[in-house]
């Protein structure tokens, strides 16, 4: 009997990734993760954020093209349409974001390298999982109609609203330090776009973004790498939000953490 794809090595990691979802699920809920405001150096030594995220992400974009490419389907429309999805989103995560980060010069103690271990860990098992998918259509499922089926079209509609508040979200804060002084006050309150309603919309973002990308390939890689962005990010953004509540006395009051007008 197989129990997903029938492939023992895909099934094998699959199976391994959810494991790694309830660990992340379970940990989030006693501790956040080692980074940006939430640093710690009890894990071992700090690296800078460009080094640490840009480390941490570029398996998402050289693994899922290894087994991408080792793929019967790679060439077919809907698996090329898949990979462009896949590739846009990690575009902007892998290089333009950790490229793109004002940090205070010199600084080196905002990324634990456990952070980065656990994150290589999180994007060689999403890369492989999503890439080989892609071009082995081990469930048959990705002919050209595929591009028409409602999943699809509603979940393209999802991913691209979860990006664009994640992307102009990230741009918000990113632009609250200033370019030539980037060593002046480190943390500011962001205001407009999405910050109207949370204090984390790129959380926000991301959480819709990686639904939709599990409805528009209707697969178990994408349900994994939501419920493990999920356990990562959902407490985040509470402590997050608890954090700028106890540091700036004029934050807006009528702000939630996640979810507008509801948490």
């Amino acid at each position: 009997m197989h129990w997903y794809t029938g492939n023992t090595a895909y099934d094998t990691v699959l199976t391994i990734a959810f494991a790694f979802a309830a660990f992340v699920i379970v940990g989030g809920l006693f501790a956040q993760s080692s980074y940006g405001r939430f640093s710690s150096t009890t894990l071992g030594f700090n690296l800078n954020p460009k080094l640490g995220w840009w480390l941490m992400e570029i398996p998402a974009t050289v693994v899922f093209a290894v087994f991408y490419l080792s793929g019967p389907n790679r060439f077919e429309p809907t698996s090329l349409v898949l990979a462009a999805i896949w590739l846009l989103h990690y575009a902007n995560r892998g290089w333009f974001f950790p490229l793109s980060i004002r940090q205070v010069p010199g600084k080196r103690s905002t990324f634990n390298v456990s952070v980065i271990v656990m994150g290589m860990l999180v994007t060689c098992m999403h890369g492989y999982l999503n890439g080989a998918f892609f071009s082995h259509d081990y469930l048959g499922q990705y002919g050209t109609e595929w591009l028409t089926d409602p999943r699809f079209l509603i979940g393209v509609v999802i991913y691209l609203g979860g990006f664009a508040l994640l992307v102009n979200s990230e741009s918000i804060v990113r632009n609250l330090r200033d370019k030539a002084n980037p060593g002046a006050t480190e943390y500011k309150v962001p205001y407009g776009g999405g910050f109207r309603f949370v204090t984390s919309p790129a959380y926000l973002g991301e959480l819709i973004a990686w639904a939709g990308f599990a409805l528009l390939t209707w697969s178990l890689a994408g349900v994994v790498i939501f419920l493990i962005t999920a356990g990562n990010l959902i407490p985040r953004a509470v402590a997050t939000h608890k954090w700028y509540r106890e540091k700036f006395a004029d934050y807006p009051d009528d702000r939630k953490a996640l979810v507008p007008y509801l948490v």
